[in-house]
């Protein structure tokens, strides 16, 4: 594999933390289909253990809370591509606020994901989310 195309395998998995951001931030749970696989697997504090695009975005559209917004970051992405999988480690804030007002509550996660090349691009196949800490105001 050529240094160009590893360069340009690790920007679109940055991209796809990006979007996964843009995703969540903007209650665009019916796109999910654009950030994970099909067969997606996602662990989480808040959610336990979900199996399949189905559950994961019925889950992410379950834990809507009404005027509730939040804003994520996503930080030392640290990338490693192995032909059509990669493992993409990251550290993500996320801030809970209602338009207008302070965030009230924040809190840091480390992510771990695998990522996986589809004929639509990158895409997450498997995501390990673990709290570091959550502050509330």
């Amino acid at each position: 594999m050529s240094a160009d195309t590893r360069t340009a395998d690790r920007a679109e998995i940055v991209e796809l933390f990006a979007r996964l951001a843009n995703l969540l931030d903007e209650h665009r749970h019916g796109d999910a289909h654009t950030v994970y696989t099909d067969d997606v697997v996602v662990h989480s504090p808040r959610g336990g253990e979900l199996h399949g695009l189905e559950k994961v975005t019925a889950y992410l559209k379950g834990s809507q809370v009404e005027g509730e917004r939040t804003f994520h970051l996503h930080g030392d992405v640290l990338i490693e591509v192995d032909g059509d999988r990669a493992k993409a480690t990251a550290n993500e804030l996320t801030y809970f606020y209602r338009d207008d007002e302070p965030p009230y509550r924040t809190s840091g996660l480390r992510v771990a994901n695998t990522a996986v090349r589809t004929p639509e691009g990158w895409r997450f196949s498997e995501v390990r989310i673990s709290l570091a800490w959550m502050q509330e105001k």
